[in-house]
């Protein structure tokens, strides 16, 4: 224990003696520990996004989205083999629904969704916001909770009952915080009773594009905003064939804006969503208005995306790494020369090969563990200010810390080895002869 104690001691010493030399050849393990630590960071903030947004929309969802004249002007564009005759298509509507809800056996829930933006009007306030008609599946499909009071009743949705259930953005601006359940608000020209308030759902800003924010939204009956508010297939032929323009203006000829399905299993989304597809194709006879979005599979397509940028990230770092290393390897062989009659003096007064070995040994290893201590540090601040001052999120996680500062103790003993040999192998004799 003594020897080794002794050993380290020189070690330290010998960095100490060149302390700017110890620092330019740390720099490879530095920098390649600080890569794997933010490499990690944002590897793991990236996954945790990734889970995050399958929690916040549902999982196995798909949404079937009506498209507009203009956006089916653009598929036509962009499809050379595009039928040029114009048809007939009813568009996307609630017989729709019914027809998906009997056909598709994987099916767990579904529900028509319609926007119809108005003015609210309660006895605290008033603004403008979205009515959104759509059934209790809704709330399952995106996890939504009741905070208080009930969803819809099976005779609600029936006969289009004149409840809603609300959003808690809209219970704080409209109802001041109270209790809302058994109180009256206004959408368009149109009173509600609210009988239930959703619990508060946080969304990323990334998944509020596209699906707006469910904590602003009134939510009613399918049925009561087609016959309360808005139906807006009442529209006839001559409507469609003129693609709904009157006055130079684009009509919206479907009845709903989306129908959201949930189903049993993640395998059967791409075979649910084909029959699907073909089913709503005849109903439309043939007219692609309709456009579908399987958000699962799209963040998964950008989790295998970003597990393959984490695993180059990881070669660069390994590099990195690598090039300190044999930096360290250099230095170290250049230092058994320069310090020759070192060992030849230490092998006068007793020492053998292997207290040699230990001590240049040893000295990488300083190298190596002081590169790696600042690798850390320069690691956790380059993750902290990745994440302050861009959109990439970082997850600082310890077993990377852990791991990164192994490798670099590693890399010190294994590159180190070879320089340590070198010295322990030189003849004592000449070596106390040398200049």
């Amino acid at each position: 224990m003594g020897s080794f104690l002794r050993n380290i001691t020189l070690a330290f010493e010998g960095v100490a003696r060149n302390k700017l030399r110890a620092f330019l050849t740390a720099l490879g393990i530095i920098f390649g520990v600080a890569a794997v630590i933010a490499m990690m960071a944002i590897g793991r903030g990236a996954q945790q996004a990734i889970i995050a947004q399958l929690e916040e929309i549902g999982t196995n969802n798909i949404f079937i989205a009506a498209l507009s004249v203009e956006e089916q002007e653009e598929e036509k564009e962009n499809n050379v083999d595009a039928e040029e005759k114009k048809k007939y298509s009813p568009g996307l509507g609630m017989e729709d629904v019914l027809a998906l809800k009997n056909l598709l056996p994987s099916l767990r829930n579904i529900s028509p969704e319609i926007a119809i933006k108005k003015q609210f009007t309660s006895s605290a306030a008033s603004g403008t916001g979205t009515c959104q008609g759509v059934w209790n599946d809704y709330f399952k499909i995106f996890n939504l909770t009741i905070n208080e009071g009930n969803f819809f009743s099976n005779y609600h949705q029936s006969v289009g009952s004149p409840v809603c259930i609300i959003g808690s953005a809209v219970k704080r601006k409209y109802f001041q915080n109270k209790s809302p359940i058994g109180s009256k608000i206004k959408c368009g020209r149109q009173w509600f009773s609210v009988i239930g308030v959703l619990d508060k759902k946080d969304i990323s800003s990334d998944n509020s594009k596209s699906l707006g924010n469910f904590n602003d939204y009134i939510y009613i009956p399918a049925k009561t905003a087609i016959q309360r508010l808005e139906n807006r297939s009442r529209i006839d032929k001559s409507d469609v064939a003129s693609r709904g323009r009157r006055g130079g203006k684009t009509k919206n000829y479907h009845q709903l804006d989306r129908v959201l399905l949930k189903v049993d299993d993640n395998d059967e989304l791409r075979s649910t969503a084909s029959v699907a597809k073909r089913a709503l194709l005849r109903r439309h006879n043939d007219v692609e208005d309709v456009s579908f979005d399987i958000p699962e599979l799209l963040i998964k397509q950008r989790q295998s995306t970003q597990q393959t940028l984490n695993f180059v990230l990881a070669i660069i770092a390994g590099i990195s790494l690598l090039v300190g290393g044999i930096g360290i390897m250099n230095i170290m062989l250049a230092s058994v020369l320069e310090r020759i009659k070192e060992i030849g003096i230490r092998r006068s007064v007793g020492a053998d090969q292997r207290d040699i070995a230990m001590q240049f040994l040893l000295e990488a290893t300083v190298i190596s563990l002081l590169g790696g201590l600042i690798g850390i540090v320069v690691g956790i601040v380059a993750a902290e200010i990745i994440a302050g001052y861009s959109e990439i999120t970082t997850a600082l996680d310890l077993v990377s810390i852990v791991l990164s500062f192994g490798v670099a103790v590693s890399v010190g003993l294994i590159f180190g080895y070879l320089p340590a040999r070198k010295a322990a192998q030189q003849d004592p004799v000449k070596a106390l002869r040398s200049d």
